[in-house]
């Protein structure tokens, strides 16, 4: 395997006679944030659960950390740490007692109050799980994940439902992970957030990997552009603009743009027709491609798949 700490060929998963996974194949490098993406019903939650060893396989391939695990023991799960979707943490515990409950699972357990500061709960170790904000609490979903002082940590949709901020919080302690070699597969339904996170993404789609790759090449392979956009000036028509950047601009509300492939090049030009015609352009955008572009096309083609990568 190399550097890869997981390796999925060719996996196929069944329900009922249905095939749910077609046979798909990934990898995943040591050390990376690995984003894993998909729509509900795609197949993600099954696909983690066999690589956690909760859920058997009907075909194909799958090594963690070097060993199937299907057939994993407890020295296997000492190596892996688990941040679910969802948890029921006693609430009466505090949080330095409900990690050190959990440190009691795994042989050679992290220091309790190093793992408790480095998932931002330093001043929160001696506070009532019950009393916590739902980002805090999801911290002590992550500090739990880490107390095994884990080689690949899952994390499932570690941010839902949490507010702007707690998000945030939650990308830094994730960033933080990464600075320190920890490998993390992350399934999330926010673009964004994978745009930030993930070294590498894949897209799943009705049981099959639609697309593969850094953010960047997705949005390059799938024909994405940069989007200029501005307020569109009084008694400025559609064709005055098309004609002034030498492509076709789009209105929506009260906003002028068009996508372009020479971002540069196609500013200065709008900027100087503005310029020559003495029209104030207010509230110019320059939005790159994002992974919510590549997720709405691929929605929108169901029956195509994407690789890009090697």
């Amino acid at each position: 395997m190399g550097d890869r700490v997981i390796e999925v060929r060719r996996l196929r998963k069944s329900y009922g006679g249905v095939e749910r996974l077609h046979g798909i194949s990934f990898s995943v490098e040591c050390g990376e944030v690995f984003g894993f993406l998909g729509t509900n019903g795609a197949g993600k939650t099954t696909t983690i659960e066999i690589l956690e060893g909760y859920r058997a396989r009907d075909g194909g391939e799958v090594s963690v950390l070097g060993t199937d695990p299907a057939r994993a023991g407890r020295d296997w799960r000492n190596r892996i740490g688990l941040v679910l979707q969802e948890s029921e943490l006693n609430p009466v515990y505090t949080v330095r007692e409900t990690v050190a409950m959990f440190s009691r699972y795994f042989r050679r357990p992290t220091d309790l109050d190093g793992t408790i500061m480095s998932a931002g709960l330093a001043d929160k170790a001696g506070e009532r799980v019950g009393r916590l904000s739902g980002g805090e609490r999801r911290r002590v979903d992550v500090a739990i994940g880490l107390v095994g002082d884990p080689e690949v940590l899952f994390l499932d949709e570690p941010t839902t439902g949490l507010d702007p901020a707690a998000r945030r919080g939650m990308w830094a302690l994730i960033e933080g992970l990464r600075r320190a070699g920890k490998t993390v597969f992350l399934t999330t339904h926010y673009m964004e957030e994978a745009q930030r996170l993930a070294d590498r993404i894949v897209i799943l789609q009705a049981g099959a990997i639609a697309a593969q790759g850094t953010a960047e090449q997705l949005s390059r392979s799938l024909g994405h552009a940069t989007r200029i956009s501005f307020l569109a000036p009084p008694q400025i028509g559609l064709a005055q603009v098309s004609a002034a950047v030498g492509t076709r601009v789009e209105q929506d509300g009260r906003w002028l743009g068009f996508r372009s492939d020479q971002a540069q090049r196609d500013l200065t030009a709008l900027l100087g027709w503005a310029a020559e015609h003495s029209v104030e352009l207010t509230d110019i955008r320059v939005s790159p491609p994002t992974l919510d572009d590549v997720f709405v096309q691929l929605a929108a083609s169901p029956g195509d798949a994407h690789d890009d990568s090697s």
